[in-house]
């Protein structure tokens, strides 16, 4: 049996865990592979006790992942970061030893990071799989974070072409981000020294949504008193690379076109600060509501939508993205209007006639895209559609597991002699 220990530098609470590492798991394990997942649980003495990590451990047992925890330091960022990455080596060097891993998943760098040392140091020597989840020093110079080609950049560059090398495989989220660093890879599967490569957007499991129904849609509208309304929905985090000025701009041209205009925001943060923003907008509270929803409650916000939104800036970092919100948006079954620019967006969508795109920020080009996207919304089979594309690109069983389950077969028969 292939063991396999997924290295995750987030909090298994956390939504991102929830919708993108555990589903992934579970589709990883049909093939018969034994799943143990390491988290790093923020304010973990405070946030949990030895009670409730047995239960999740136990919850997590039942459907077969062996879950361990370290704590995550936030305070004086690089030199706590240094720390969990000394911690996260030190349980993986000896998971390694104990429990025979023959694959070593990192999600994103960090991760890998603590992969890869771990295994520098270790007798045996398991497959490093770098899962790049994005070209993560632009993008904190993209959102503004970092100084462009400041010390922490360079280091962090440096740290990466490490893990490039050391890597024994590679996922990636969009085909743009497979050209930038595989480009030789779009053919055969492989880099150049044969390492096998995927491209895997983020991946939705299509049967909750499956779940909501029109009857659903109908008590969620009730039950938010948006019956009548033209709800707009937006899902996830603002600021930084997601443009919160202009997305906020946009419900201010809806309402102007549309005085039924409501605005739906399912944020994990900052809900008063954007709740104030609304309101500098002229918008009343009863034109509004800025909620954070679970993971499982989501389906059932986005079926009382009419349309949603997603606004991010289009940079060189935005093009190895693959915003899980445009997955949840279609797979509820809701039109979309978006900006071009971002990851493979511009070319899976643009033949399947589920969205608008916005080619500027102007209010031109809102009240334009507005007006195309309620002629679009008068054909009855816009919400199969976009059921269909979702399926079709971002289906959690048929997409993400048949790939994830493909590159872990790759990496097994990898000959054990050094690529690199």
């Amino acid at each position: 049996m292939v063991k396999t220990l997924y290295i995750c530098y987030f909090g298994v609470r956390q939504a991102l865990v929830q919708t993108q590492v555990i589903p992934y798991l579970l589709e990883i394990a049909k093939d018969g592979v034994a799943i143990s997942l390491l988290t790093f649980e923020p304010d973990l003495k405070a946030n949990w006790t030895t009670e409730q990590i047995e239960t999740e451990r136990k919850h997590l047992a039942e459907k077969g992942i062996d879950w361990h925890c370290l704590a995550y330091h936030k305070r004086f960022s690089v030199i706590a970061t240094a720390y969990d990455v000394f911690g996260g080596v030190r349980f993986v060097h000896r998971t390694i030893r104990e429990n025979n891993i023959d694959i070593l998943h990192g999600r994103s760098h960090v991760a890998t990071l603590m992969g890869a040392l771990a295994k520098k140091f270790s007798k045996r020597k398991p497959k490093l799989l770098f899962d790049i989840r994005g070209f993560f020093p632009e993008e904190y110079t993209d959102a503004g974070v970092w100084p462009e080609g400041g010390l922490l950049f360079r280091t962090v560059k440096r740290i990466e072409r490490w893990l490039m090398k050391e890597a024994d495989g590679f996922v990636v989220l969009t085909e743009k981000a497979r050209e930038i660093l595989f480009p030789e890879s779009s053919e055969t599967g492989f880099d150049n020294i044969g390492r096998p490569v995927e491209v895997i957007p983020c991946c939705v499991d299509l049967e909750r949504f499956k779940a909501v129904n029109n009857v659903t849609r109908s008590d969620m509208r009730k039950k938010l008193g948006v019956e009548d309304r033209n709800v707009i929905a937006y899902v996830g985090s603002f600021g930084g690379w997601y443009l919160t000025d202009e997305m906020i701009d946009f419900y201010v041209a809806a309402r102007e076109s549309d005085r039924t205009t409501f605005a739906l925001i399912l944020t994990q943060r900052d809900k008063e600060v954007i709740a104030r923003q609304f309101r500098q907008k002229g918008f009343a509270d009863t034109d509004f509501l800025v909620e954070t929803v679970p993971p499982s409650g989501i389906a059932n916000y986005l079926n009382s939508a009419d349309m949603a939104i997603s606004f991010i800036k289009a940079c060189y970092s935005k093009l190895s993205s693959s915003p899980t919100k445009i997955a949840e948006y279609l797979a509820a079954g809701v039109p979309i209007i978006f900006n071009s620019g971002v990851g493979d967006l511009d070319h899976m969508l643009g033949g399947e006639n589920v969205g608008i795109v916005v080619e500027n920020f102007t209010t031109i080009d809102y009240e334009k895209a507005l007006h195309e996207i309620h002629d679009l919304k008068q054909d009855d089979r816009l919400r199969t559609r976009c059921e269909q594309t979702a399926m079709k690109f971002f289906a959690l069983e048929g997409v993400g597991g048949v790939k994830y389950r493909k590159i872990y077969k790759r990496l097994t028969t990898i000959p054990s002699f050094d690529l690199h």
